[in-house]
């Protein structure tokens, strides 16, 4: 019985973890806010507070929790580094795009555009 009652509450924090994590990769609403939000160092901070728990309870998990574990790990990492490239990808075209309206020279009264 006892076995049981650590193992919801086990499996209550990890996916407890897994939903505040979402909430920071702005892939579910915040709750409070209504909202979607980002917070990446807090999703790297959730991330990185479960890879600990895997480690420290290593050899310690049922078969499912283990697998549990590991499976919400494993889709957090990816949805991490999803946001991360959109970051870079919507980071470089903010630079092109600032590239080339910097090219763009107005010009000075009484010249032409063609110059």
């Amino acid at each position: 019985m006892e076995q049981n009652i650590n193992e919801l509450l086990f499996m209550q924090l990890i996916m407890q973890n897994q939903h505040m994590c979402m909430i920071s990769l702005g892939k579910l609403k915040n709750p409070v806010t209504d909202k979607i939000e980002r917070n990446m160092e807090y999703a790297k901070m959730m991330i990185d507070t479960l890879d600990m728990l895997a480690a420290k309870t290593k050899g310690n998990l049922s078969e499912y929790e283990d697998r549990f574990l590991t499976e919400v790990l494993r889709e957090l990492k990816l949805n991490y580094v999803d946001e991360i490239n959109k970051d870079k990808k919507q980071g470089g075209k903010e630079n092109e795009d600032q590239e080339s309206k910097s090219s763009e020279r107005t010009p000075e009264p009484g010249e032409s555009k063609n110059q």
